[in-house]
């Protein structure tokens, strides 16, 4: 069964769910409107083994559909054109949730982004975000949290390379992932096929490969 705060976030985030078709398109005002961080995100998609399916501004639709047949590699190159952002890219990555972190120790402290110690990554997250450092107070890694509804949010990490291979993404993730189910949402954590390290990190913490996956159009800045 589907976790219920899962649900609402696909539903408020895509516009609809769940699918049982190979690929669905539909049409969401949210696609018009700023994101977490204030961009846009004119395609966003979720799959499961059941299916794909994939949010769009509500004009673009029909041209969304026309390019529907295609094989999804030739369908995410064409979909940035599709929904009116020639030049952005699609993206395609592994798309995991948790609602029972592993139980790790934690290895952070929650700071406000305006502390000194926050790397500038970190600071468009905004409010608090989580951070490790070592026994002179400098940054070794930290945790932002994406909030995109009250339903669903998404964690990202990031290491400093001198303190890769001590296992500090992993418990920074299960103690965000904990504080997030604390406030009443899931925690999601989406990474790149090819990142073998973002992968192991999120199995470590508690987050399995379900064989789901997440698909978006992003500018410049990447997501």
């Amino acid at each position: 069964m589907l976790d219920t705060r899962l649900y609402h976030h696909l539903v408020t985030w895509l516009g609809q769910w769940p699918t049982s078709q190979a690929l669905q398109i539909v049409g969401s005002e949210r696609r018009l409107r700023p994101a977490w961080d204030g961009s846009i995100r004119p395609a966003i998609g979720v799959g499961t083994p059941a299916g794909v399916l994939l949010s769009v501004p509500p004009p673009r639709v029909d041209a969304v559909r026309a390019i529907a047949d295609l094989p999804m590699p030739d369908l995410l190159d064409k979909l940035p054109g599709a929904v009116g952002y020639d030049g952005w890219r699609a993206l395609h990555a592994v798309f995991r949730f948790s609602t029972e972190p592993a139980p790790l120790p934690d290895a952070g402290e929650w700071l406000p982004v305006a502390d000194p110690v926050v790397p500038s990554w970190l600071r468009p997250f905004g409010d608090e975000v989580l951070i490790a450092r070592d026994e002179a107070g400098d940054y070794l890694a930290g945790v932002g949290i994406k909030r995109h509804d009250p339903y669903g949010n998404e964690l990202a990490v990031g290491t400093e390379p001198a303190a890769r291979g001590r296992g500090l993404a992993r418990r920074l993730v299960a103690q965000a992932a904990r504080r997030v189910l604390d406030e009443g949402a899931v925690p999601t954590y989406l990474h790149d096929p090819a990142n073998l390290a973002s992968s192991k990190v999120a199995a470590a913490a508690g987050f399995p490969d379900l064989g789901w996956s997440a698909y978006g159009v992003f500018g410049p800045e990447g997501p």
